[in-house]
């Protein structure tokens, strides 16, 4: 057995059939995380910008219509970093529901998983049950739901390119026995109090999970998912505002990398710095990403209130556009108990005025686009 503070490499099985697989140490570290200078001033920026950002989110109007789109954004590219192949527009599309190939349908179910996990967490503490049955709506009818949904793993995984084994993987997580273990170890440290900061707990609770992998997919998404519902439950934010995985994307081998030197090296110091960073400039920028909206909101709204005595229509068919920023007249129609003259006729006032753009379809199904809405919300996907 060979290992370091965050843990050990232990032998499996004998023989030709023999494999090591990583065994975590309970959190917190053992001895202390040190923090030098740097660490000390990122970790201090970070909780800045955190602060920022709740006070944009919390001072705008139509903050939920934000946060959908947010959520949105975090399942696509939380949903990216695993490989799935899908774009904002494709989530967005209103015909999904018939349109719908496999890669939408893991970013829909993130969705679903976030919405679902924020609303549980009224009625239970950030626990094992919760992480489980978040993991179910994660993969409920989508590729992988035949690997246990909503149940932690009783068989050994490993991760590694195409076609890896046992012998040749990247990295081996606890064996079923020590896994169960280690997830009853980290939902205790997910409850008890630490004086760490909050930030910090985040990013070993982070660092945890992903290395005991405790399902036999969606590990990474549930992962991700991880961070945003305990800095909720620990009012650290108050909407799932921020978007850490835009950042994780960009850096996804260095992501990697870091967490590996963890497990090989005991080094969590690295590990923290990295995340620090990520926190502060997802805060950052979803701070501004909500400034320009709102100003964006602001000026469309002014435009419209210009038109008189149809501004009423138009205004509410704005409003839809925010949560549905790709639209089909028909549905919008039905979705705002118009009529389809009515509606299309506000649909035409919003183009005329350069809200909305005609995307695709011909004079049936037309798709109509809030372009300059979807350039912002667009970046980094």
């Amino acid at each position: 057995m060979d290992g370091n503070r965050a843990g050990a490499f232990i032998t499996n099985l004998s023989g030709e059939a023999s494999y090591k697989s990583f065994v975590p140490s309970p959190l917190p570290p053992n001895p202390a995380i040190e923090f030098d200078r740097d660490a000390v001033a990122l970790l201090v920026e970070a909780n800045k910008q955190i602060a920022v950002l709740e006070g944009a989110s919390t001072h705008i109007p139509n903050v939920n219509l934000f946060v959908s789109m947010y959520v949105r954004k975090e399942a696509l590219m939380s949903s990216q970093i695993e490989g799935t192949q899908a774009t904002l527009e494709d989530v967005l599309d209103p015909m999904v529901d018939e349109n719908a190939n496999r890669d939408v349908a893991d970013v829909i179910n993130y969705i679903k998983a976030a919405e679902y996990a924020i609303s549980r967490l009224k009625e239970l503490p950030l626990c094992n049950r919760l992480i489980k049955e978040t993991h179910a709506v994660l993969m409920s009818g989508v590729r992988g739901q035949e690997k246990t949904p909503g149940e932690f793993r009783t068989s050994q995984n490993w991760i590694g390119g195409r076609g890896s084994t046992l012998k040749t993987a990247r990295y081996i997580p606890p064996a079923p026995q020590d896994m169960t273990d280690a997830m009853s170890d980290l939902e205790r440290y997910i409850n008890v109090d630490d004086d760490l900061d909050v930030l910090i707990r985040a990013a070993l609770i982070h660092y945890q999970f992903e290395t005991i992998h405790p399902f036999l997919d969606g590990n990474g998404r549930v992962g991700r998912l991880l961070i945003i519902i305990f800095l909720m439950e620990k009012k650290a934010i108050s909407t799932p505002a921020l978007y850490i995985s835009y950042f994780l994307k960009k850096n996804r081998v260095e992501y990697y990398d870091r967490m590996t030197e963890v497990r090989a090296k005991g080094n969590y110091e690295q590990w923290v710095k990295f995340f620090l960073q990520a926190i502060l400039e997802s805060a950052v920028d979803a701070t501004t990403t909500i400034y320009k909206l709102v100003a964006l909101h602001d000026r469309n709204a002014s435009e419209i209130e210009k038109m008189g005595r149809v501004s009423g229509t138009t205004a509410t068919v704005f409003r839809y556009l925010e949560a549905n920023p790709i639209i089909e007249i028909g549905r919008t129609a039905t979705a705002l108990a118009m009529s389809y003259n009515t509606a299309a006729a506000a649909v035409k006032r919003l183009c005329d005025i350069g809200v909305l753009a005609q995307t695709s379809g011909e004079q049936r199904n037309r798709i109509f686009s809030y372009v300059d809405y979807l350039d912002l919300l667009r970046v980094g996907t």
